[in-house]
């Protein structure tokens, strides 16, 4: 194989040029075993076993059926003339201090989205503002009316070449290239426009509230160079001209120059080559790794072949030599056969790689993609080990066209942090097959189907000038739309799917984010709550959807009924259940912290409206008024007196139509929080204590007239309205219903001390001292000093026998 002297490779480095060398028999029988081919000489790159050389040391242009040892061309050129016309000098009209600040610090938030800008604009585009398609799509389109353009049979492709030591990238692509004219058009379209008028176009834009699609006006792509780079070299032929120009600018110069190329080993057949001599700090990129990452994140579907120069190594066996002493040894034991010692060594070679898929998967025929494709794309693509539990690969034609594949995925990921960030970086944006980003903020879709995953590649998005943000459009907000329904669509299928297992993985994975739509996206609660589900009094197991729900509801039953809870446990003893389990409803659990809001933004599913039986006035479609007339007789006293001793702890005191079992249970006010959300908002950090004061003032106490204990207090107020022990028994009966109700008491520790007094007076009832013996501790009381038992007995009575 060739190996070049340091000066040699220096010399290569200077010139930047492309050269092209016959390979030596040892180097072509080298080729040989590498591409099976039988021709004993050939035109290769120079291949060496040691770092990679000067940026455009080699410059081939043909990779037809052989991407790893193509054609190669040689120049063919008379020598340069020693009386070259000199280089033309152009002076910028534009600031370039403000030029460059304007690129480098406001344009682009990384840097190594430059490559991605000359990849698709620079070779391109940028070139010829007029036309969209860049430079290989133009020379393809022009040579159908002109074949004439393709003549020297060059293939259409970018090569990407780098040196590492000099930080130096090379860009080579065959395409139509360009003539004097056009380079002094086209590459000054900043410098010609002015950037005190770039900057007004922006701001204009930006103020009338229009997309700012500002690519191609003023050719930012090409400049985009300078992030990187403090010199760049263009290199054009352009099929139309038997001259070759040279453009040269640097990042801090307030001049270009335009000369013709003269040297015959820089010449090109075709196209454009690119040269970019990196900044001190930016030298990393010049890495042959880093550009073949750079070119599949950003560059993958470019619709022609994107070759990077690699380092390659293929194994094979040599001779080591003997250790003498093993020899003589040999030798003594009269071992006539020798075997040779051999070991396997790696040969180190550098070449062109393929980087690029040319066809990506979602331009395909959905009918000619089998699911393990899609699959095995999913995975690749986003890093994931699991199969989705849904894909969807559609088109979308009309005043927006765009090609997109979304996925379900068919795990949350660790944390399930993207519930409160959308910036999940789940969905890749293609604008003509090249990456633009996967940086969004609600753009494409909203936050609480942030979970999906996919691509969309579109021809005619409104990107801000530097691609990397999308602008609030119509365009946007069509397209939004559309994702946002494909992906329901795509839920949906899972939800109808015989294999019901596959949804409740989903729902325990982002049942969430569902919820969390129905507080975010009312235009989209038809398509929301068909994919909700709860557990229920009836169906405590297995979750139920709302459609579920509502078939089996009663004839005469007109809503929908929940209760909000922190566990089915709490829910499923409620007092506010009793009458309706009697009554066989159906009462939906709202478990989850998120579902009580949820339920409150939906406010009705297929006319029938949701209803809180934790809230006063509950209609359970069984009214009596004659009976209900006849009670609010008979308790009202009771009512007034019970509100009486309470205070302004409760708003008023009801006769209940809920309560079968229970004496009594608190109930929120209508238009108030319900136990369930003020628990919630009590542990909020931020929340105002004042509008929790607000929001849970009104507490409505209602009781039940069929149990013992109201029977027995209505008594005791007709009686003795007074009596300290019927007061004290209102009093626990409240603390007793905050609790059961799912409130919080203000003092747990008074509340300890009532039930442990009103312990006291049963126990002693039943296990305590005979009557008669009561008698006698009264009797002795005198004599005895004083005990508890002693403080139980009347003072009246023991006042009367001293």
């Amino acid at each position: 194989m060739h190996r070049l002297s340091r000066r040699s490779v220096s010399a290569i480095l200077r010139s930047g040029a492309a050269r092209y060398r016959p390979v030596s028999a040892a180097s072509s029988q080298f080729d040989h075993r590498l591409s099976g081919e039988s021709e004993t000489r050939r035109w290769s790159s120079v291949s060496t076993t040691g770092n990679n050389f000067g940026a455009g040391a080699t410059n081939p242009f043909n990779l037809r059926n052989e991407p790893s040892a193509g054609r190669r061309y040689e120049s063919t050129s008379a020598a340069s003339d020693a009386s070259a016309p000199p280089a033309e000098k152009f002076e910028y009209q534009a600031e370039v201090s403000r030029l460059m600040d304007l690129i480098v610090n406001s344009l682009y938030s990384n840097k190594e989205v430059f490559l991605r800008e000359l990849i698709r604009h620079v070779l391109g585009a940028i070139f010829h503002p007029s036309n969209a398609s860049d430079a290989l799509d133009k020379l393809r389109f022009l040579s159908v009316t002109d074949n004439q353009l393709l003549k020297d049979g060059v293939d259409l492709d970018i090569r990407i070449q780098t040196d590492k030591d000099n930080g130096i990238i090379t860009i080579t692509d065959t395409g139509i290239g360009m003539m004097h004219q056009e380079l002094v058009d086209c590459l000054g379209t900043i410098a010609q426009s002015g950037t005190a008028k770039f900057l007004k176009a922006l701001k204009d834009s930006k103020d009338a509230g229009t997309d700012s699609n500002l690519i191609g006006q003023f050719g930012v792509g090409f400049y985009s160079a300078f992030l990187v780079a403090e010199r760049v070299e263009v290199s054009t032929k352009s099929p139309k001209s038997d001259k070759q120009y040279v453009w040269e600018g640097e990042a801090n110069s307030s001049s270009y120059t335009i000369r013709e190329e003269t040297d015959p080993a820089k010449l090109i057949p075709r196209g454009t080559r690119l040269t970019l001599y990196l900044k001190r700090d930016d030298k990393g990129f010049a890495h042959p790794e880093k550009i073949q990452k750079l070119v599949k994140n950003y560059s993958q579907f470019v619709s022609f072949p994107i070759y990077t120069w690699q380092e390659k190594g293929y194994t094979k066996e040599v001779e080591v030599d003997e250790d003498p002493t093993e020899a003589s040894k040999a030798e003594q034991d009269g071992q006539t056969e020798k075997k040779k010692k051999t070991k396997t060594v790696v040969e180190r070679y550098w070449d062109w790689e393929l980087t690029n898929e040319t066809q990506p998967i979602w331009l395909r025929n959905p009918k000619e993609v089998t699911t393990e494709e899609y699959n095995e794309f999913y995975k690749n693509t986003f890093n994931e080990y699991l199969e989705p539990l849904a894909s969807s690969h559609f088109t979308t034609e009309g005043e927006v066209e765009f090609r997109s594949i979304l996925y379900v995925p068919s795990i949350a990921p660790t944390g399930k942090d993207d519930i409160v960030n959308p910036k999940t970086k789940n969905i890749r944006l293609y604008v003509k097959r090249v990456f633009i980003s996967d940086d969004f903020d609600g753009e494409l879709f909203p936050r609480y189907l942030s979970f999906i995953k996919g691509v969309v590649d579109s021809n005619d998005l409104p990107l801000n000038v530097s691609r990397e943000i999308l602008q609030e459009s119509r365009i946007v907000r069509i397209m939004r739309k559309r994702l946002v329904r494909k992906a329901f669509d795509m839920i949906l299928g899972i939800s109808m799917s015989e294999n019901r297992d596959d949804y409740e993985k989903f729902w325990e994975n982002f049942g969430k984010h569902i919820k969390l739509g129905c507080i975010e996206d009312r235009e989209n609660h038809k398509r929301i709550a068909p994919l909700l589900r709860f557990s229920s009094s009836q169906s405590e197991e297995d979750m139920i959807s709302l459609d579920e729900y509502v078939e089996n509801m009663k004839a005469e039953q007109k809503d929908i009924y929940y209760i909000a809870a922190d566990s089915v446990a709490s829910a499923r003893n409620t007092p506010f259940l009793e009458k309706l389990l009697e009554k066989d409803i159906e009462v939906l659990f709202l478990v989850d912290p998120i579902d009580e809001i949820a339920i409150q933004n939906l406010k009705s599913y297929k006319e029938k409206n949701f209803v809180d039986i934790s809230k006063e006035d509950l209609d359970l479609g069984d009214k009596n008024e004659e009976k209900e007339k006849e009670i609010k007789q008979e308790f009202g006293q009771t009512c007034d007196w019970i509100k009486k001793r309470l205070g302004d702890k409760v708003a008023s005191v009801q006769v209940s139509n809920r309560l079968s079992s229970s004496p009594c249970v608190l109930a929120s006010g209508k238009f108030g929080w319900s136990a369930n959300m003020e628990r919630l908002m009590k542990a909020q950090t931020v929340g105002d204590p004042s509008s929790l004061e607000f929001m849970r003032s009104r507490r409505v106490f209602e009781i039940n007239p069929e149990h013992p204990i109201i029977k027995t207090l209505n008594a005791a107020c007709k009686s003795n309205p007074n009596d300290q022990e019927a007061l004290r028994a209102i009093d626990l009966m409240y603390d007793t219903a905050l609790i059961s109700s799912g409130f919080t008491p203000e003092s747990p520790a008074q509340l300890g001390g009532k039930i442990y007094e009103m312990m006291n007076m049963a126990l002693l009832g039943k296990w305590g001292a005979s009557p008669s013996d009561a008698f006698q501790q009264e009797q002795v009381k005198p004599t005895v000093p004083e005990t508890v038992e002693a403080e139980v007995v009347e003072p009246a009575e023991a006042g009367g026998q001293k």
